[in-house]
Order: C-alpha cells, then sequence, then structure tokens
C-alpha cells in the first residue's frame, strides 16, 4: 500500500524507523530489532539510508524483510553521492521486488564536495527523476525549524515548494520537542499552497547523551520543561527511559488531538520503545 494512501486515512497512523548495520557483523541483529517492530503492525516502516550509499544493499534487504512480514516499507534514497545510472539500476531494484514507497532525500554533502559537481543537487532533482521513472509513491523531508542550509525561511519553504512541484507526495518532518513550532511551520505551509500531508517525526530521547548529539547536529529548540526532565533523570537510564517514552506520548496525543493523523517515531531499532509508544497510545490508535 501506498504511504500517501494509508496517512490520509481517517484513523490516525503510527509508523516506525529502523536503520540499516554497518557491517554485515551486525545484519542480524539490525533485521532481528526490524522484525520485532514489524510484529507490533505498524502503519508503515522506514528504513534509512547510510551515508554516502555505503549501506544500501542492506536497507533494501531489511526493507525485502519487511515486506515479507506483511509490514509496509518506506525505503530512504540518498542522492548526494550517486550517478543517474546508480539510481536507475536501484529504482529498478525497488520496483521488481515490488517496493512502492521512496523518502527522496539530498544527504550530507561530503566535506571538500561542491553541490554543482553532483548529478543531483537537490532532492527535488530526484524526486523528478523518480516521478519520470514512474511507479513510487515519493516522499521528502522537512525541517520545521529550518534547514541547516537554507539562508532564512522563506527560502527554506520555497524549496519545499519545488520538492511538491516536482513529485513529493507527502513530507515527513525532523523530529521537534515543541509542538507549537509543527503547528506554525504546518500554517507557513498553508500560506504559500503547500497541501501535501505532513507526517509528525517524533523522537523519544531514551538517555542523556542522545539529546546532546541532536542538538550538536539539528540545533533544535528545547522547551525547558524537555530540559528538567533530562535534567532530573538523564544520570538514571531507567528513568530516563520512562520518562523519554512519556514526553513523547504526550506529544503524539496533542498532535492526535489537534488534526495530525500521522505521526512518525524514530525508533532507533529498539522494539522496546516502539513497543512502549504503542501501549500507551493503544485505545487512541483503535
Amino acid at each position: 500500500m501506498k504511504v500517501s494512501e494509508i496517512i490520509s486515512q481517517a484513523r490516525p497512523s503510527l509508523s516506525f524507523e529502523v536503520f540499516p548495520p554497518k557491517s554485515d557483523a551486525t545484519f542480524g541483529d539490525v533485521s532481528a530489532a526490524a522484525t520485532a517492530i514489524a510484529a507490533l503492525d505498524p502503519s508503515y516502516i522506514s528504513v534509512t539510508y547510510g551515508a554516502g550509499g555505503g549501506t544500501s544493499q542492506f536497507t533494501f534487504d531489511i526493507a525485502k524483510a519487511l515486506q515479507g512480514c506483511g509490514t509496509t516499507p518506506l525505503v530512504h534514497l540518498s542522492c548526494i553521492s550517486a550517478t543517474r545510472e546508480t539510481i536507475h539500476a536501484q529504482l529498478t531494484a525497488l520496483k521488481e521486488m515490488g517496493i512502492e514507497n521512496i523518502l527522496a532525500l539530498r544527504g550530507d554533502l561530503p566535506d571538500g564536495m561542491k553541490a554543482d559537481a553532483l548529478s543531483y543537487r537537490y532532492a527535488s532533482d530526484l524526486m523528478e527523476e523518480i516521478r519520470a521513472f514512474g511507479g513510487f509513491c515519493i516522499g521528502g523531508a522537512c525541517y520545521p525549524e529550518g534547514h541547516p542550509e537554507s539562508a532564512n525561511s522563506a527560502a527554506d519553504l520555497e524549496s519545499l515548494k519545488i520538492k511538491v512541484e516536482k513529485g513529493c507526495e507527502f513530507l515527513t518532518t525532523q523530529m521537534f520537542f515543541d509542538n507549537n513550532i509543527l503547528y506554525n511551520f504546518l500554517y507557513r505551509l498553508y500560506k504559500i499552497g503547500v497541501d501535501v500531508p505532513v507526517v509528525a517525526g517524533i523522537m523519544p530521547v531514551t538517555n542523556a547523551n542522545q539529546i546532546k548529539r541532536i542538538c550538536s547536529i539539528s540545533g533544535n529548540a528545547l522547551p525547558q520543561r524537555f530540559i528538567r526532565i533530562v535534567d532530573r533523570f538523564g544520570d538514571d537510564p531507567a528513568a530516563m527511559m520512562q520518562a523519554g517514552i512519556a514526553y513523547a506520548t504526550e506529544q503524539i496525543i496533542d498532535l492526535y488531538a489537534n488534526g495530525i493523523h500521522a505521526v512518525h517515531v524514530y525508533s532507533m531499532n529498539k522494539p522496546e520503545v516502539a513497543a512502549a509508544i504503542q501501549r500507551n497510545l493503544s485505545e487512541i490508535l483503535k
């Protein structure tokens, strides 16, 4: 089933994310975690794509395994270091596997690489290519707090508009910790005429080091009440996990209550976190 159809239904959707291993040695562990998350019967599971495409085969293998479990996979596809021949070969492979959904991404520029030397300068270029190839539901990423490389908010929104014009059928947000940031972002999208479904990305923070990494990479704004939780429970792993799951659950409930039907949880290959979130929402998801 196509993700655009899943998230357009009246009932709330809840999806999870897994990322591929960096080597064969840990493939079994990651595959087992993905299968355990699939057993929760989520709306779909997205499978990320390693930096530079180095783990692309693992991405495809995990997606195929999820499909075998009866779960809809959403495969990430990055074009940062890919040629057009490589992308066409990957699209052909995905189509032969029966994969229908792709999250099209540019990826991070390696140090020293210039965008104008690439086959695909932007994610929207990849989306245009996938649309021309045909047969896929195309998703894209969006940043409620602004893309780190955007000159300003207006430029960031304009790039999203271009993504939609070139084939993007839904957007998934980067994580955020204050729902008002998303609501303001959606209003700004509405004002410029971008009306594709937006999936809210939620990260359950289950250890203090995790939030340090998040902030150093993305610069997310952290509400004071969230900071207080990390300060109070960060040194107690069990308490921090429980508090992080509770905070994420509260965010999701508020999103559903305010008409956001689609939520994606960055579950970090942790079936226990995915299961706890789903259990907290059991009656709401009915």
